[in-house]
């Protein structure tokens, strides 16, 4: 510290004794040394006592000192001593991080930094002259240049991101600092790009078009892979970036066989220990491994365009990497973040992939006795001992298991149909959820219910053969029904809310398009009634909203999907019962708590179940799915009928009309739902159609700015006198590379070029089609206006010849309609098989 004091006396010439200038005075004095000195030596001088300063008086200095550095950049170019020093006192300003030196300043604020940072860019040509200092090989300067941008980036992300692209050859640039031998520079620069490619789908395609995949990957090999050090994180976190929501890296990753070259890093060595520094888990291979996760699930999330994700899912069944990520699964000693990351990434892998998901189907585990390895999982998913966010991953697993995938969900429900007696002690897929499901454990109950709901979607056939599991009963009394157990649950005091709301969802996913399922819950005694009264009471917490509102839903299912096969039991009839006991306003108002509440905004967002508490444990995706596509139509089909039961759209039409028009009003509704998903589909590919001129345009600004500076090289070359060997190799390189560069960008206009003239053509076929299915809807509405005016005009025919009654009798009363036949109970050993859980 004294030293330091003696050189700024030094710098400025001494001061008075006694006297002592304050911060801002010597500031001034050291930036007017800057301005005004002639020697290259006092500027050095005061450059580096003003670098001395910048920690504990920044604002000083950056209210004072910016401008003379900016001058020392733009003159002393030629002193990398002294272009150091401005580049490391510029760092210090704009840095985000508080110093220890100026803790006790409380003139410093907490973005002061971002407050500088904002003052350097308002002239874009200052991030140019630094951004020129990246050519310099001088280690000083070279890192000092790398650390003042990375500081500048993360102040003000958007914006340094714009001034990069525009930087003449400013990705490149970085880019080649990769190579440099020095690792300090190759490793501020990994930190850099980082924070460069953040959000930027422009910036991420340039650098992976600059082989950034190839060099990320060597410097993992080289640095150890998964067993190296934190450079091995930064890499993994850049290929995250540069793969995350987009689809022309993934495309690309998948096409250069980096999948491929991703597989062996997942190889372990078997070991049973339990101890992690033994099994080599140390710290930072848990977070080099989560990180290698993070990208193999960038590549196969629901969210990506599906033909990315299947042709990634085939090139890791082919290349070895689910076999690795299931050996982890398997394994022992795994860390529990680990395990319950990598069971979130077998599930993406096998998600909606038929040959994926019977490699896990077959996939056994090293147990005594063995047993399958969903089997294990269900397990754990089970039992209450477990951590939640494994539990939530297991239920994932076994989501993406069964979706699209008939014969997995056969292959569950058949676990519950009779099996010899030999087989009692054999744990199932569907004992399992049936343990779940009566268990007292409540996270138990949902985690079951929710398993289970997924074997009935999109799949009525299984929804009919559920309908036949018979669950035994104590006391050798009659056996009741999975569905009638189901419905039980529910109405018990002792169920809890998060059980309630998972058996809600199965009963619904359950009925919907399922009359069958729908008829058997109305001959469940005390089911409607139970229904009624949720809708009917008062409640004022908004988690009971939200089962009352599952209820309604419910209910409302009863009357879309049911056959009318049940005396009193029809649409009518249920219709009938909602207007008179709760009202069709307030049942449209219970409906529409669903869509309020948190937890269906939270679970339409995507497909993987995330909570941070077992409370947040409520709503599923393929509910909440369900649930948009037939809220309206459940609405409509309440607010149809009147008081008394008759729909308002029949009173003045006989049967054989009304059923005339219910038959042209269906037609009316299949054409309108035609047509709102056309034009949805025209609108989503206008929206492509901008998004891909937007690129294209600046795909070809790009290819316009390398064409030019083509152009100012070789003006550059032919102007130059002879010059020598080394001179003419190192111009030829610089040249080599942007026309690499430029036929690149051709290529790739020529490709988006490609697919915006395949999109028009689609978008024209689209239109026709709208076109045509607008023109049916007219004629089929015509022909109905025509069937109106005829059934009017033979009503006025008909009043014309009715003879007048007589005065002061009553028109006799209408002979009743014959009363429906009553509907065959089919036999009870036709349509129920015993099931060995006992309740």
């Amino acid at each position: 510290m004294e030293y330091l004091k003696s050189g700024i006396k030094t710098v400025l010439g001494g001061t008075e004794p006694g006297q002592q200038p304050s911060a801002a005075e010597t500031v001034e004095k050291l930036v007017d040394r800057v301005y005004s000195s002639t020697l290259l030596e006092d500027r050095r001088d005061a450059c580096r006592a003003l670098k001395a300063l910048s920690r504990k008086y920044r604002i000083e200095v950056g209210a004072q000192g910016m401008p003379p550095l900016i001058q020392v950049l733009q003159n002393d170019g030629q002193d990398a001593e002294i272009i150091g020093y401005a580049l490391d006192t510029l760092c210090n300003i704009v840095t985000s991080e508080e110093f220890d030196e100026e803790a006790d300043n409380p003139a410093v604020s907490v973005n002061v930094g971002e407050q500088f940072t904002e003052m350097f860019i308002k002239s874009p040509e200052h991030v140019t002259l630094v951004m020129g200092y990246l050519d310099e090989y001088d280690f000083r300067v070279r890192r000092a240049a790398i650390q003042l941008i990375t500081s500048l980036i993360a102040n003000k992300t958007r914006e340094l991101q714009d001034l990069v692209l525009v930087s003449p050859m400013g990705v490149s640039k970085l880019m080649d600092l990769l190579t440099d031998t020095r690792e300090v520079i190759r490793n501020d620069v990994l930190l850099l790009l980082i924070e460069l490619t953040k959000g930027n789908s422009n910036i991420q395609k340039i650098v992976a078009f600059e082989n950034a995949f190839d060099r990320l990957f060597d410097i993992v090999r080289e640095e150890g892979c998964s067993d190296g050090g934190i450079v091995v994180e930064d890499c993994l976190i850049l290929l995250l970036n540069l793969l995350k929501n987009n689809s022309s890296n993934q495309q690309f990753f998948k096409e250069g066989s980096y999948i491929q070259r991703l597989a062996p890093m997942f190889i372990l060595s078997s070991t049973n220990s339990s101890d992690l520094e033994e099994c080599g888990w140390t710290p930072q291979k848990v977070s080099n491994f989560h990180c290698m996760l993070q990208v193999v699930r960038a590549l196969v999330t629901p969210s990506n365009q599906q033909q990315v994700v299947s042709a990634c899912q085939r090139v890791m069944q082919k290349s070895q990497l689910l076999k690795a990520l299931c050996d982890i699964l398997m394994g022992s000693g795994v860390p529990a973040d680990i395990l319950t990351e990598t069971i979130n990434a077998v599930a993406e892998v096998v998600r909606g992939d038929r040959d994926n998901q019977d490699e896990l189907g077959r996939l056994t585990a090293p147990s005594q006795p063995p047993r399958p390895a969903i089997v294990v999982l269900l397990m754990s998913m089970i039992n209450e001992k477990r951590i939640q966010s494994l539990r939530c991953a297991v239920l994932y697993c076994f989501q993406c298991f069964l979706y699209r995938n008939v014969d997995g969900q056969r292959a569950l429900v058949q676990t519950l149909l009779p099996f010899s007696p030999t087989d009692f002690s054999v744990l199932t897929m569907g004992l399992l959820l049936l343990t779940g499901l009566l268990s007292t454990d409540t996270l138990a109950n949902w985690f079951s219910a929710v398993a289970m709901m997924h074997a009935l979607v999109d799949n009525v056939a299984q929804k009919e053969e559920l309908l036949r599991v018979l669950l035994g009963t104590p006391g050798g009394q009659r056996p009741i029904t999975l569905l009638e157990q189901c419905t039980n649950l529910i109405q018990q005091e002792r169920c809890r809310l998060q059980s309630k709301v998972g058996l809600l969802m199965l009963l619904s996913v359950w009925l919907a398009h399922c009359p069958s399922a729908v008829k058997a819950l109305l001959e469940t005694q005390g089911t409607m009634a139970y229904l009624t009264a949720q809708l009917c009471a008062n409640e004022h917490d908004e988690r009971e909203y939200l089962v009352q509102g599952m209820c309604a839903f419910l209910m409302g299912l009863c009357i879309q999907f049911n056959d009318n096969s049940l005396p009193n039991q029809r649409r009518e009839d249920i219709s009938q019962l909602i207007i008179k006991r709760i009202g069709q306003e307030t049942f449209c108002n219970k409906l529409s708590e669903v869509s309020r509440h948190e937890a269906y905004s939270r679970a339409c967002k995507q497909v993987q179940i995330r909570a941070k508490g077992a409370s947040e444990l409520l709503l599923d995706y393929e509910y909440c799915k369900l649930y948009k596509g037939l809220e309206a139509l459940l609405a409509k089909q309440v607010s149809g009928f009147d008081v008394d039961g008759i729909e308002l759209t029949e009173l003045t039409l006989s049967s054989e009309a009304a059923a005339l028009v219910a038959q042209y009003k269906g037609i009316i509704r299949g054409m309108d739902a035609q047509i709102q998903t056309l034009q949805q589909s025209s609108k989503d590919l206008e929206q492509q159609n901008s998004e891909l001129k937007e690129q294209l345009s600046q795909e070809q600004s790009l290819k316009s700015q390398l064409a030019d500076q083509n152009t100012l090289l070789k003006a550059q070359l032919a102007a130059q006198s002879p010059p020598s060997e080394l001179a003419q190799l190192d111009n030829d390189v610089k040249l080599n590379a942007a026309r690499y560069e430029a036929n690149m960008y051709f290529t790739v206009n020529i490709r988006l070029t490609k697919e915006l003239e395949t999109l028009r053509q689609q978008l024209a076929a689209e239109k026709q089609r709208a076109d045509a299915a607008n023109e049916k809807l007219l004629a089929t509405q015509k022909d109905q206006e025509d069937l109106l005016e005829l059934l009017a005009d033979q009503e006025a025919k008909l009043a014309r010849y009715e003879p007048p009654a007589t005065t002061g009798e009553a028109p006799p009363p209408p002979e009743p309609e014959p009363a429906p036949a009553p509907a065959l109970a089919p036999a009870e050993d036709d349509r129920y098989y015993s099931c060995s859980v006992k309740i």
